[in-house]
C-alpha cells in the first residue's frame, strides 16, 4: 500500500483504535504532542472529507478545554502548550461553535506570559531563561500569524517575523546553511558554545519544524507584508541546504549533517517534516520542481521502513522528545513506534504529497 492518502487513513485509523480522543498522551494536557498529531489528522479530513476525523479532533478539544474555554491543564507562557491552539481555527470554521472562537482568545492571552530573552526572543520554556530553541518557531509562530489574520492585527505578523529573524541570526550556520538546535544568550547552559551561545549540533526534528513554521506563517501573511521576502529567502536557503544532507536511503539522520557517522541513524519524523516542507514549497512556487525528487526519496524511505502488526500501522525509528545536547546525546536518544511526533509528521508529509498531486 503506497498511496499516500491510503497510508494516512490507515495511520489515523490505527491511532483512533488505540486511543479515545481524551486519552491521547499526555492525557488531559494541552500540549504540542497531541496538537501536532491532530493537526495532521485535520489535514487528512480536509482532503478526504471523513467527518470522523474532525469529530475526533473536536472530541480532544472538548476534553481539554474548561467551562471558560481556557485549557484545563497547561503551563502558562510555555510555547509547547500554545501549539494546539492551531486546531481551533479549522474546528471553529467547520462547526461555527463560538466556544472555539473564545478559546482562541484564551490561547492568545498566553503570549503576554511568555518570558523574553534580552534580545526580545521568546524563551522556549519559562524555566529556561535566555534560551531560544528552533522548536519554538513552530510552537508559537503559526498560531500568532493565523490569529493576526483573523483579528486584523498586523503588528502580530511583525512579531512573528521578528522571532524568525532573531532565531536565524543566532542559530544559522553559514558553512552548512543549517540552523543549530538552540541558542543561550547567557552562555550558561552546559551545551552552549562560550563564544556564540549555540548548541553544537543540528538535530533533525528541530530543523524540521522550521520550514513548516515559515510556510504556515507565510500562508497567513498578506502579500504586501514587507518581511515576507526575507522570510521566503530564509525558507529557500534552508531547504536547499537540507537537500545536501539527505541519506543514501532517502531519509535524513538524527544529526542531520553527519549521515552515516558512527552511532548516527536515519530518523523518520524529521524526514517526514523535510519532505512535507519540500512538497508544499514546490506546490506554492517557492522552490523549483527540481527539488521534488528529494521529497520523493524521503517519502519512499519512510514508507519502506513501515511495518504492519495485527493490521495496525506501525511507524518506528522516531526519536522521543529531546532536550539539547551533544552528538552522543542525540545519537543515544531512545526511539518509539507510533509516537505522536512521528504520526503527526507522517500525516503532514502524506497530505502535502497529495495536495501537490492534485495541484498538478
Amino acid at each position: 500500500m503506497n498511496d499516500a492518502m491510503a497510508l494516512a487513513r490507515w495511520a489515523c485509523e490505527t491511532m483512533m483504535g488505540r486511543f479515545a480522543p481524551q486519552d491521547l498522551p499526555p492525557k488531559g494536557h494541552f500540549h504540542y504532542h497531541q496538537g501536532v498529531f491532530l493537526w495532521g489528522m485535520l489535514q487528512v479530513w480536509q482532503l478526504d472529507g471523513n467527518k470522523e476525523l474532525l469529530d475526533y479532533a473536536r472530541g480532544w478539544l472538548d476534553a481539554v478545554l474548561g467551562p471558560d474555554v481556557t485549557p484545563r491543564d497547561f503551563v502558562p507562557g510555555e510555547l509547547d502548550d500554545i501549539q494546539p491552539g492551531n486546531l481551533l481555527f479549522p474546528v471553529w470554521e467547520a462547526t461555527g461553535d463560538p466556544r472555539y472562537r473564545r478559546a482562541m482568545d484564551a490561547v492568545y492571552a498566553q503570549y503576554a506570559r511568555i518570558p523574553r530573552c534580552a534580545c526580545g526572543g521568546y524563551c522556549h520554556k519559562p524555566d529556561l531563561p535566555g534560551q531560544m530553541w528552533l522548536d519554538g518557531l513552530y510552537m508559537g509562530g503559526p498560531f500568532l500569524a493565523r490569529y493576526a489574520a483573523l483579528t486584523g492585527q498586523p503588528a502580530l505578523w511583525q512579531q512573528v517575523a521578528e522571532q524568525i529573524f532573531l532565531m536565524a541570526r543566532n542559530t544559522r550556520d553559514d558553512a552548512t546553511g543549517l540552523w543549530r538546535h538552540a541558542w543561550d544568550e547567557t552562555r550558561r547552559a552546559p551545551w552552549a558554545d562560550p563564544g556564540t551561545g549555540c548548541s553544537p549540533e543540528f538535530w533533525g526534528r528541530s530543523l524540521g519544524w522550521v520550514p513548516l513554521a515559515l510556510l504556515d506563517d507565510l500562508d497567513a501573511m498578506p502579500a504586501g507584508f514587507a518581511p515576507r521576502e526575507q522570510i521566503l529567502a530564509l525558507l529557500q536557503s534552508l531547504l536547499h541546504s537540507l537537500c545536501r544532507y539527505q541519506g543514501e536511503d532517502g531519509r535524513w539522520y538524527q544529526v542531520v549533517d553527519k549521515a552515516g557517522a558512527a552511532g548516527n541513524w536515519p530518523e523518520n519524523s524529521c524526514t517526514c517534516l523535510f519532505a512535507a516542507a519540500l512538497y508544499k514549497a514546490v506546490r506554492l512556487g517557492y522552490l523549483p520542481p527540481s527539488l521534488l525528487p528529494a521529497a520523493g526519496r524521503g517519502y519512499d524511505g519512510v514508507v519502506r521502513s513501515l511495518t504492519g502488526q495485527d493490521g495496525e500501522f506501525c511507524l518506528g525509528q522516531v526519536c522521543i522528545g529531546t532536550g539539547v545536547g551533544d552528538y552522543r546525546y542525540y545519537c543515544g536518544r531512545p526511539v518509539s513506534t507510533n509516537d505522536l511526533h512521528g504520526m503527526g509528521a507522517f500525516l503532514l508529509m502524506c497530505t502535502e504529497r497529495e495536495r501537490l498531486h492534485r495541484a498538478r
